[in-house]
């Protein structure tokens, strides 16, 4: 065996483990690009290692492009759209002013935390409906 053939073999080997301990998407497209280096090699003797070298360059290139493009941009769909954004789970739900709202803010206890809440001057104790989030203060309105 050439041992061209065997070093491409052995990167595009090592490149599908270091995807596997390292998963990102991104070594998977040069093992593919290097395994396509590989197969090329293989058909085909007396390539130079500069256009080895050349077409893995450009076969990596081209392989992480059409990732980028094709498989990157899809979105996943998930069955909890909201799971990693507390704060958007509460829009809808109507709690009770812990603290009255004074000049556009207070404070409203939604299960055991205290979030801060703005909305129309209202006494603590009204019950408000949360209606939107800004970073980590609940917009309301009363209810």
């Amino acid at each position: 065996m050439r041992w061209e053939v065997v070093i491409w073999a052995a990167l595009a080997v090592t490149l599908f483990a270091a995807e596997a301990l390292a998963p990102g998407a991104f070594m998977l497209w040069m093992g593919i690009a290097a395994a396509a280096v590989f197969l090329t090699v293989w058909a085909f003797e007396g390539m130079t290692v500069l256009a080895q070298i050349i077409l893995f360059v450009v076969l990596s290139f081209v392989s992480i492009q059409v990732y980028r493009t094709w498989f990157r941009k899809r979105g996943r769909q998930s069955d909890q759209p909201m799971l990693n954004r507390r704060a958007e789970q509460l829009v809808g739900r109507v709690v009770e002013l812990e603290q009255a709202i004074v000049d556009g803010h207070g404070r409203a206890k939604v299960g055991d935390a205290l979030w801060v809440v703005a909305g129309p001057d209202l006494p603590a104790g009204s019950r408000v409906r949360i209606i939107a989030v800004d970073g980590m203060t609940l917009k309301v309105q009363q209810a």
